[in-house]
């Protein structure tokens, strides 16, 4: 039963520190966004396959103002999925250029 438990707590343990790890920048605006970070990237996954290498949350001008930006990599290099904080559209999917922002 102690190992159980021992196991369990070291498996919460580990998520936890892996969620904290997993943060993006940009959390300050978090509470204006209609969608969630999750909800986000599964929006920009569906819209271009691959690993999410950085994601942000930013104000920039298209949409509502407030966009999640993720850089994922497949393949074919490093693509930038811009999706809706308030709406979850797709704002952006390009190949990432020379001079990521």
């Amino acid at each position: 039963m102690k190992k159980e438990i021992s196991i369990s707590v070291a498996a919460v343990s580990l998520l936890a520190t892996s969620i904290a790890a997993f943060g993006f920048t940009g959390d300050q605006y978090a509470r204006e966004a209609r969608i969630s970070i999750a909800q986000a990237r599964a929006a920009a996954l569906k819209a271009h396959p691959g690993k999410i290498a950085d994601e942000e949350l930013e104000k920039e001008p298209g949409g509502s103002g407030l966009r999640y930006s993720f850089g994922i990599a497949s393949s074919g290099g490093l693509q930038e999925v811009g999706v809706d904080a308030q709406s979850g559209a797709i704002l952006e999917n390009k190949a990432e250029g020379h001079n990521p922002d």
